[in-house]
């Protein structure tokens, strides 16, 4: 199987630094939880069945490098990518940085997802404005692909915390079908009707509720996962500048008059204390800030254009934004893709990484090292491996536009789904 690699070498980043400074919105910094008599912090009152938090200033803590649960011995050192147009998964040997094999699945694979438990990586098949969605189970031990089950509209999928539902985000339906874990048969469903184009999600420090990013309605969606209802809705307020999308990345970072009405809400993810949630934004070029609790938004975040997916580093201290480098959902080549590189505790870029010579960062999570940042090229048929250290990049053909990648194993207790939301 023939494979490319092409090295990437950074440029430009001063520039792009010094001009996101200025224009973030003042914001609150990330609070810490409540200080008890003697300097101890509070414990979190979790939902029943949910594994406890075993430190609340960190609910990364057990996502750390060298924390892969021993449940995974065996399991092989995989890069798993579904690729969108060509209804397939390419596998890669982030050893060897090659294609070490290549299978088909359902209609329109959007993103590969570790089961509660991690013994399944789940590809989801949404069969887009089809009837025909399933998901094709992955052995990890193997690699390889089982028999695909049935389901409606799976665009997306997350477990609930205590493990006893997967969470199957059935886009076009404006629903999340709770199933079994296992089985994937049908327990119940949440109608979320204001919330066009309902796909990524977090979890609450506690597990008591969930916020989901409604794409096509600028807005997202906070669910009570204990009395299965929609708390409410909530609209995304729009910057007043974004960066210009241009095809060179030479020259100073340019700006224009953001003339969206609405936003374009992708990924989700929660700060390490769980007081904020972090929601990337493809129309407003960067990330809300979100008090969960409060369900309020408190600050904006100016990224890059066409912010997408979010991950957290393995220390739990920075949060990677990819940035896809095209407003449009169907971009060209070469666009203006980054990564920027955000402080938990200030809310703060402090580092920013384009790709050289363009590109379209999307989906994807950190080895289990945190040496690692992989992403898919969604619109270049290509996969990022990125050193965090440095930001630069490797690049590797893969198949026909790639979506949300999972690295595997992943450190963690259990996975609340997506690409590897793992605590």
């Amino acid at each position: 199987m023939k494979t490319t690699v092409r090295v990437l070498i950074l440029g430009g980043v001063a520039a792009v630094a010094a001009w996101l400074a200025p224009h973030a919105f003042v914001r609150s910094a990330v609070s810490a939880p409540a200080a008890q008599p003697g300097g101890a912090t509070a414990p979190v009152a979790t939902v029943a069945g949910m594994p406890p938090v075993l430190d609340p200033r960190n609910l990364y803590s057990e996502t750390a490098p060298g924390k892969v649960s021993p449940a995974l011995k065996g399991d092989l050192v995989r890069v798993y990518v579904p690729n969108l147009r060509s209804d397939d998964v390419s596998v890669i040997d982030p050893e060897t940085m090659k294609v070490v094999d290549r299978f088909k699945v359902g209609e329109s694979p959007q993103h590969i997802v570790p089961s509660w438990d991690l013994r399944t990586l789940w590809v989801a098949n949404n069969a887009e404005r089809r009837q025909s969605g399933s998901l094709t189970p992955i052995d990890p031990r193997t690699g390889k692909p089982g028999q695909a089950v049935p389901v409606d509209d799976p665009y997306n999928l997350y477990f609930t915390p205590d493990g006893k539902s997967a969470i199957v985000v059935a886009e076009a339906r404006h629903r999340l079908d709770f199933r079994d874990p296992k089985t994937m048969a049908m327990q119940y469903a949440i109608e979320v009707p204001q919330c066009g184009g309902i796909n990524h999600a977090d979890f609450s420090i506690d597990g008591r509720y969930a916020i989901f990013t409604c794409e096509f309605d600028g807005s997202i969606a906070k669910i009570d996962l204990v009395h299965r209802s929609v708390v409410g809705y909530l609209k995304l307020k729009m910057p007043k500048t974004r960066f210009k999308e241009v095809p060179s990345l030479a020259g100073p970072v340019a700006s224009e008059i953001c003339t969206s009405r609405k936003g374009m809400p992708q990924d989700v993810r929660v700060s390490p204390n769980g007081k904020r949630f972090f929601v990337a934004d493809m129309e407003a070029d960067g990330v809300h800030v979100i008090d969960g609790d409060a369900f309020q938004e408190v600050g904006f975040i100016p990224t890059g254009v066409a912010t997408h997916g979010l991950y957290p580093s393995r220390d739990g201290k920075s949060l990677y934004a990819a940035n896809r480098g095209s407003h449009k959902i169907h971009g060209p080549r070469h666009g203006k893709g980054s990564v920027s590189v955000i402080d938990f505790a200030t809310e703060k870029v402090v580092a920013q990484w384009p790709v050289p010579g363009g590109g379209s960062p999307d989906m994807g999570n950190v080895s289990a090292d945190g040496r690692w940042l992989w992403l898919s090229g969604r619109f270049d048929d290509v996969v990022y491996r990125i050193d965090t250290t440095n930001g630069q990049m490797r690049e590797i053909k893969v198949g026909m536009e790639p979506h949300g990648l999972t690295v595997w194993p992943l450190p963690g207790r259990y996975s609340l789904g997506h690409t590897g939301n793992l605590r």
